[in-house]
């Protein structure tokens, strides 16, 4: 769905700040440590978002290594670029299914969480093989099912219950509707990939307050659309319901849930 690419308006800014610490931080920095061994070359990013992962790539990696950080939706760049990043990051919208480089040209490419957005993976997966160099590695992440992902989870449901004839799914729908790896993986295989592994790696989610948790995932993504479709005053509901849910099960704040996701690692 077109809707589920929507990051616009606040949406970038939203996201950043309260699902950047949240959710992705933690991920990011084990993304980072994956690569830190590249000594040199050429460093591409696919589905950037607001930078996080480029950040901490670029607070990792050795100076000889030169990073692109690309997303198809450019207030995401916009957002991204005006943040901390050391002059050898170069921002440059561009698709990952049509990626706007020369063959060989990069020694890794990296993709964190945006692969479940693309809607031909297996275009984007030949894509990221032909920039790479031989033996180069593609590594990216999805997140496990949302069962596993204690604060999506409970948003998820407390928004639900509010609009039943028409619940918002778009967290169960794509971020969390990827964690089945066997066709990824197949995919993978067949545009020319070698040896394909995949881990799941756990971590803690923790947040200031339950109501960060619940400005997250109800204003600072494409499910923002989804709850204001419901009618004036929909995304203030849903905002105050998923807060409460969330205070319910984890407390008033600090709180602290369980989060999954999927690495996977492909060698040209």
């Amino acid at each position: 769905m077109d809707a589920d690419r929507n990051f616009r308006g606040s949406v970038p800014a939203l996201y950043d700040r309260y699902l950047g610490p949240m959710i992705f931080a933690p991920y990011a920095e084990d993304m980072a440590a994956r690569l830190a061994g590249l000594a040199e070359g050429h460093l591409l990013e696919t589905a950037a978002g607001t930078g996080i992962v480029t950040r901490a790539l670029d607070a990792v990696l050795p100076p000889g290594v030169g990073i692109v950080a690309t997303d198809l939706n450019q207030p995401m760049l916009d957002h991204a670029a005006g943040q901390a990043a050391s002059a050898r990051v170069s921002w440059r919208q561009a698709d990952a299914q049509a990626l706007p480089f020369p063959d060989g040209m990069f020694d890794a490419v990296v993709c964190q969480f945006g692969v479940m957005f693309f809607p031909d993976k297996a275009r984007a997966f030949a894509e990221a093989h032909r920039v790479l160099k031989p033996g180069g590695r593609l590594l990216f992440s999805v997140w496990d099912r949302i069962e596993a992902n204690d604060f999506a989870d409970a948003v998820v449901k407390a928004v639900a219950g509010l609009f039943p004839d028409d619940p918002p799914m778009f967290l169960v729908r794509t971020p969390h509707g990827h964690h089945e790896l066997a066709p990824l993986c197949a995919l993978l295989r067949e545009v020319g990939f070698g040896a394909v592994e995949e881990e799941a790696v756990e971590r803690e989610s923790r947040a200031a307050e339950a109501r960060a948790v619940a400005i997250g995932f109800c204003q600072g993504t494409p499910m923002r659309g989804e709850i204001e479709a419901q009618g004036d005053g929909a995304l203030t509901a849903a905002t105050e319901a998923a807060a409460k849910a969330v205070a319910a099960r984890f407390g008033e704040g600090p709180v602290v849930g369980r989060i999954k996701a999927k690495v996977v690692t492909a060698v040209r």
